[in-house]
């Protein structure tokens, strides 16, 4: 049975493309809903919550205590991954910023490139942006799905480094290989 739960069916989606037993990153976390949920339910045994503001960080520390988690759940006060990799994470969530944005995230972090790490991404705009970059530098797209949430339809790609660089066509930029092929 689910004892946590995500209102928000975008960040249930995302969630669910989460391995199960691996340890997770949240960055930009606002309230840890998500960490709260994965580590909560026994998907994950540990998550690091981080934002870049010390505010966000306040009310996701105050949920987590709440939750009864704060032994399993830790916040980090950082700019997109800087430092994460002391926390090995196994799944990299960003959600809800721009593609832009996430991609620079990927790109400063040499730690994303680490065999075996999912990034877990949901770009709030400028999707193909997010996918150009992962393309031209090494990630290779494993999954992706669309999700309706409040009227707006959102993208999930999950992505992978594997040095190998690809190139994709403006459609599938735009809405993703894999989308394509479920439609």
């Amino acid at each position: 049975m689910t004892k946590y739960k995500i209102a928000d069916q975008r960040l249930a989606v995302a969630a669910s493309f989460g391995r199960t037993g691996k340890r997770v990153a949240d960055i930009g976390t606002d309230h840890a809903s998500l960490p709260i949920y994965l580590v909560g339910n026994g998907l994950s045994p540990f998550a690091v919550a981080c934002d870049i503001n010390k505010g966000p960080l306040n009310s996701a520390k105050q949920n987590i205590s709440s939750a009864s988690l704060s032994d399993k759940i830790e916040v980090f006060l950082t700019d997109g991954l800087n430092g994460v990799e002391a926390y090995s994470p196994d799944d990299i969530y960003i959600l809800g910023m721009g593609g832009e944005l996430i991609w620079r995230i990927i790109d400063n972090s040499e730690y994303a490139k680490t065999p075996g790490v999912r990034l877990i991404l949901q770009p709030m705009t400028h999707a193909h942006d997010l996918r150009a970059g992962l393309y031209s530098n090494g990630f290779n797209i494993v999954d992706e799905t669309l999700v309706s949430d409040r009227d707006r339809v959102y993208h999930i790609i999950v992505a992978e480094f594997d040095g190998v660089k690809r190139i994709a066509t403006d459609v599938e930029l735009w809405l993703g290989k894999k989308n394509i092929k479920t439609v």
